[in-house]
Order: C-alpha cells, then sequence, then structure tokens
C-alpha cells in the first residue's frame, strides 16, 4: 500500500504513520517507535500500562485458568500470552533474555512466577528501560537499551530468548534470528510469538531455518487472540478515549486493534495470523537445514 503521507499534514499524517508503522521504509521505522514510546510514557504518566501485547484467551473452558493476583487480573489476557509462549520450557534458575520487553509487565511477571536466576529486558527505547528499572524492582530482573539485530551480548550468554509481538517490525528479520541464535547456549530455547500478514508464514519459517534453530512447537494462536481482544477492547477503548488527543485516537485504536479498527477486522478476515514458536538451538549444527523443517502450514 502507499504509505506516503504526502496528501495528509499535521495530525493526520502522524495517524497514518501510527496505523502503518510496520509498512515505513526501516530507516523511520526505529525513530518512530521510539516515539511512540515516548507518548505512551506522557499519556500514561502514572505507569499503570505496563502490558502492549494483544493477549491471549481460551474459550469454552478449555484449560483451567491461570492462577493470578488481584492486582494482576486487569492484564489477564496479556499476562496469558507471555505464560503460553514460555510455560513449555523450564525457565527456573536460567538466564533469560527478553528482546522488545517494552514496558516490562511479561518481565516482571516472568521473574516473579518462574524464578530465573537472571531476566534481562532489551528495548531499542532508552527511555522505556530507564522507566523499567524505576518501577520494576525485582533482584534477578534489569533493563538494558540495544537494538534486537545488534544484541549487545556475547555468544553463548543465554539459555532462553523471549520475544512477544515485536518482530515484524524490525528491519532485518533474518539478522534478528542470527542474533539470537547467537546469544543462545547450545540447547538454548527461542520462544517467539508475533502476527504476520497471509503468505508471510514462508518468510518467517525460512529465516528461522536459515538460522540454525530447531522446531519443537509451532502453534496457530489467531482465534486466541480475536477472543481476547474483543474481552479486552472495552477497556482499551475507554483508557484511549480518557488519554489520547482527538486527533491521535484513530491510530491508537489501530495500534490497539479495538474492536472497532481495521486491524481487528484484518484478524477476523485472516488477513492476519498469529503463530507462536517453541525453538532450540542445537548442539551442533545441522547438516541440512531440512533436518530441522517445522511441521506448521498456513
Amino acid at each position: 500500500p502507499d504509505i506516503r503521507p504526502s496528501h495528509r499534514s499535521g495530525p493526520m499524517a502522524l495517524t497514518h504513520l501510527v496505523e502503518r508503522y510496520c509498512e515505513l521504509p526501516i530507516r523511520l521505522r526505529k525513530p518512530l517507535w521510539r516515539f511512540l514510546h515516548y507518548l505512551v510514557g506522557k499519556l500514561d504518566g502514572e505507569g499503570s500500562t505496563l502490558f502492549l501485547n494483544y493477549g491471549f484467551a481460551e474459550g469454552n473452558g478449555a484449560a483451567p485458568p491461570l492462577a493470578l493476583a488481584p492486582e494482576e487480573e486487569k492484564d489477564r489476557n496479556a499476562i496469558q500470552l507471555y505464560h503460553h509462549v514460555s510455560a513449555a520450557v523450564d525457565l527456573r534458575n536460567a538466564s533469560v533474555l527478553e528482546v522488545g520487553c517494552g514496558r516490562g509487565g511479561g518481565a516482571a511477571f516472568l521473574s516473579r512466577r518462574l524464578e530465573p536466576s537472571e531476566y534481562i529486558g532489551l528495548d531499542i527505547s532508552k527511555a522505556t528501560t530507564a522507566f523499567c528499572n524505576e518501577i520494576h524492582r525485582i533482584p534477578c530482573l534489569s533493563f538494558v537499551q540495544g537494538e534486537a539485530e545488534r544484541i549487545p551480548f556475547p555468544a553463548d550468554r543465554f539459555e532462553a530468548v523471549i520475544n512477544i509481538e515485536s518482530a515484524r517490525c524490525y528491519g532485518d528479520l533474518g539478522a534478528f534470528f542470527r542474533e539470537v541464535f547467537r546469544v543462545l547456549k547450545p540447547q538454548g530455547h527461542f520462544l517467539f510469538a508475533d502476527i504476520s500478514r497471509r503468505g508471510d508464514l514462508d518468510r518467517t519459517r525460512t529465516g528461522l531455518l536459515k538460522a540454525g534453530f530447531q522446531t519443537l512447537r509451532a502453534s496457530d494462536i489467531r482465534e486466541n487472540v480475536i477472543l481476547a481482544l474483543r474481552q479486552d477492547s472495552e477497556a482499551r477503548e475507554a483508557a484511549i478515549e480518557s488519554r489520547v488527543p482527538e486527533f491521535m485516537k484513530r491510530g491508537f485504536h489501530e495500534v490497539s486493534a479495538t474492536a472497532r479498527s481495521d486491524r481487528f477486522r484484518a484478524f477476523v478476515d485472516g488477513e492476519f495470523a498469529y503463530w507462536s514458536f517453541v525453538l532450540r538451538k542445537p548442539r551442533h549444527s545441522p547438516d541440512r537445514l531440512e533436518d530441522h523443517a517445522p511441521a506448521w502450514k498456513e
């Protein structure tokens, strides 16, 4: 699509950029992402918004509800996405890196619940990591600024890397996968979940294979995400209407995928998919990429 805002000016141009963030040229994504984090910080001065993902909900009693503390209930679906992605691996006493940690809600939850030896949240925004270090005071948890395509840690450093709903907008997805592979210890796990457009799954599959990962689980969770968006839409709409300036409301509805948004309809119509993965760095590099081809399909 034509993403150039040449026919728009001022507030409408900004709204259009927010809506089309992942379709922007690479050189514009990182500055806009920093600006969006700045806006969230300004609009949420009390620090009540700690999760920015779309969430995961089980329908029709498919699984027992995750036990949460009363203060965590308002973020139930966002927390359940982190739980879904991480539960396949025992992270107790593990060294964990989360790339694209946002405002740190998931990092704080997993640090408390899973008791890793260390949990480091990495984000491109200096303001966001400063906010996280100030508000999340957990002994094993810390936050650093850095880029996903150039992770600022040595090889074989972590036993698990987590990435939730962030990678689709990186400038070089293949470089990110290679960096995750590099910083993982042999037999370490990559726990990954993200949106993809219809037909883009092969690009993800190829990138993971070329990086060298074994696929232990690949799950289509679009229906779980849609259910979570339905359940949380009213609260998100209320927050947007009460906090966001009028000229930016449309863009925030799109980014938040509220029930009135085109993005929500794209999930329902199947234009957007949502997959989660449990991947492993093998002890030795495979001789052929096909040796670890994943068993998923659209």
